[in-house]
C-alpha cells in the first residue's frame, strides 16, 4: 500500500514539474492564463483549465467547458513559442462573447443540416434553425456550450467525456461520447473521438479551432500556404447547404491540390466564393486508404510554422474567417480581424442526413463511432 502511495506521489511530482517548469513552452500571454480564471459552476458542473505539455517544445491549455482548446503553443523557425489558436483568458469571456466556437468540440452534428430537419426510418426530427433556415453545429446549445467531464491521465493527455441525452437539441438517442486530446512527441495534437448510442441517430463530431500560424491575433491568414488533398468539393447554395454535386476543383479558386496562398484567389468572381463570403466549404478528400493519412497542410511565411492535418474522415471544412470582425479581442488583447483566422475541420459532409449519396453519418446501437484527427506541427 505504501509503495503504491509513493509511486502515486512520484507521478504527481513529475506531472507538476512538467507543467510548472521554466522550460514550459508557452508565450508570456499564455503563461498568464490562470486556472483560477476558469473556475466556475455552470449548470451545476465545475469548469477547470488543464495544461498539457510534451518533451519537444509544445504545450496547450484546454478547458472542460465545451472541451475547448484555449491556447496552443509551438516553436517557430527560431525556436520561439508561438500561440497559434484563438481564445480567451477567462471563462466569463467564453460565456459572454458572441463567437461561441473558438477551439470548441462541435456536435452532435458538425456543420449544417438543411431546413433544420432530417429523418430516420421515416421518422422526422426537428432541430433548432440557428443559422438562417438551417441548423448549425448541433444547435444553440451544442457540445461547445456544455461542461464535459475531464480526466488528465498524464502531462500530455486529457480525456473528456459527455453523455448527450435522448432528445437533447432535438437529436434521438442517448449518445455516450469520449474525446481524447494528446500531445505526441513529434509535436502532434491528436484528437480521438468515440461514441455509442442506444437508438438510431446521426453523429458528426469535430473541433472548431481557429488557427493563425503567424500568431494568435496577427492580422491575416491570406498569406498562409494551404494544401488540401482533394480533387473535388461539395458546392453549396446561397444558404451554404450542399447541392449534392461533387464538383472538380481543377481550374477554379477551390483548387488547393498544390500549396497556394489563401488570398491569391479569394477575391475572384466565382459564385461559390460569393455564397460563402470567401472560403467556407467542404472538400472531398482524395483518400488512399480508410485509415488516418495526410490530407492537408498549412504554412506561415512569417514564422515558418507548418501544420499538417491527418485524419480518417472523408471531408474537411475550410473556413477562412469571413465573418470575423475587429470588435472581438482575444487573450493577447489583439482584435480578431476579418480573415485573421481559419478553421480546418475534419468531418463528414454537411447535410449528409438529407443526402443519401453522401457517406452516411447514421449511428446505430451496437456500432462505434470513431474519428481521429491529428494537427502536426514543425517549423523551418
Amino acid at each position: 500500500m505504501k509503495k503504491a502511495l509513493y509511486i502515486t506521489a512520484a507521478i504527481a511530482i513529475i506531472f507538476l514539474a512538467a507543467c510548472n517548469s521554466k522550460s514550459t513552452p508557452f508565450t508570456k500571454t499564455v503563461e498568464a492564463i490562470s486556472a483560477t480564471n476558469f473556475q466556475k459552476d455552470i449548470d451545476g458542473k465545475a469548469t477547470s483549465l488543464y495544461t498539457l505539455t510534451n518533451q519537444n517544445g509544445m504545450g496547450i491549455k484546454v478547458t472542460n467547458f465545451g472541451a475547448r482548446i484555449v491556447a496552443l503553443c509551438v516553436p517557430d523557425k527560431s525556436g520561439k513559442p508561438v500561440d497559434v489558436v484563438f481564445g480567451y483568458s477567462t471563462i466569463d469571456e467564453y460565456l459572454n462573447q458572441p463567437e461561441k466556437f473558438y477551439g470548441a468540440a462541435i456536435g452532435r452534428y458538425g456543420n449544417r443540416i438543411a431546413k433544420a430537419t432530417f429523418s430516420i426510418d421515416s421518422v422526422s426530427y426537428s432541430l433548432a434553425a440557428n443559422n438562417g433556415i438551417n441548423h448549425l453545429h448541433g444547435g444553440p446549445k451544442g457540445y461547445y456550450d456544455v461542461v464535459w467531464n475531464a480526466e488528465q491521465s498524464s502531462p500530455s493527455k486529457v480525456i473528456f467525456t459527455y453523455n448527450s441525452a435522448d432528445g437533447e437539441e432535438g437529436y434521438p438517442g442517448n449518445l455516450s461520447i469520449s474525446m481524447t486530446y494528446e500531445l505526441t512527441e513529434d509535436n502532434g495534437l491528436k484528437i480521438e473521438y468515440a461514441a455509442t448510442t442506444d437508438k438510431k441517430t446521426i453523429c458528426n463530431l469535430t473541433n472548431h479551432s481557429y488557427f493563425n500560424l503567424s500568431g494568435e491575433g496577427e492580422a491575416t491568414i491570406n498569406d498562409h500556404l494551404l494544401m488540401i488533398k482533394a480533387d473535388k468539393y461539395t458546392p453549396v447554395d446561397s444558404t451554404l447547404i450542399p447541392t449534392g454535386e461533387l464538383a472538380p476543383v481543377e481550374g477554379t479558386p477551390m483548387d488547393f491540390t498544390k500549396p497556394t496562398a489563401i488570398g491569391s484567389r479569394v477575391g475572384e468572381s466565382f459564385e461559390q466564393l460569393s455564397f460563402g463570403g470567401g472560403y467556407d466549404h467542404n472538400w472531398v478528400i482524395s483518400k488512399e486508404t480508410s485509415g488516418v493519412e495526410l490530407i492537408a497542410s498549412l504554412e506561415s511565411p512569417v514564422t515558418g510554422i507548418k501544420m499538417e492535418v491527418y485524419t480518417d474522415q472523408p471531408g474537411i471544412q475550410f473556413y477562412g474567417g469571413n465573418f470575423l470582425t475587429d470588435n472581438d479581442k482575444g487573450k493577447s488583447g489583439k482584435p480578431y480581424q476579418y480573415r485573421s483566422g481559419l478553421c480546418l475541420e475534419t468531418q463528414h459532409f454537411p447535410d449528409s442526413p438529407n443526402q443519401p449519396e453522401f457517406p452516411t453519418t447514421l449511428l446505430e446501437p451496437g456500432q462505434n463511432y470513431s474519428h481521429t484527427c491529428i494537427y502536426k506541427f514543425s517549423a523551418k
